[in-house]
């Protein structure tokens, strides 16, 4: 199963918000997939509607969504597009996202066998920000090179089943 990487934006002292997106290995079929960045609020006090963007190429959404929320208390959740084409790849795709939830499920209650897993897990995440170099501030995207990354999506979803 992939996990969630979540990057906090930390270039300055004031408010900053969360990026959270799939830790995929490099050779991940997803990556070339289209991606698209949801911002919603950081905390329970605040109450919108999230606003969904892209698609985009993935670097792209990354820089884009944190460009934003290095600079606002959000959240910006990264995430690919599956481009599915009919009711049954729906299907395959819900059915494998509920797997995965199950096995996620059986993980953290055999954890809880050991003692409990959310007393530990936050002293777990600091430890690994620690060890960690401090991630430098990513360029975002230039309106042109957002256009292109749209027309090579664009051509990707046009001859997807071909």
């Amino acid at each position: 199963m992939n996990e969630a990487h979540v990057r906090v934006a930390t270039d300055h002292d004031g408010p900053v918000g969360a990026l959270v997106t799939l830790d995929l290995p490099d050779d991940s079929p997803m990556l070339g997939l289209p991606w698209i960045i949801t911002f919603g609020p950081l905390g329970d006090d605040d109450e919108w509607e999230p606003v969904v963007c892209g698609p985009y190429e993935r670097p792209h959404a990354l820089a884009l969504a944190e460009a934003v929320v290095a600079e606002e208390q959000l959240m910006a959740v990264v995430e690919p597009l599956l481009p599915a084409l009919t009711p049954e790849e729906i299907r395959g795709e819900i059915a494998a996202a509920q797997i995965a939830a199950e096995d996620e499920a059986a993980r953290v209650d055999e954890a809880d066998l050991y003692g409990d897993f959310e007393d530990v897990i936050d002293e777990e995440l600091e430890l690994a920000a620690e060890r960690q170099p401090e991630p430098e501030p990513v360029t975002p995207p230039s309106r042109d090179e957002v256009r292109a990354g749209l027309a090579r999506i664009a051509a990707l979803l046009t001859t997807k089943g071909d």
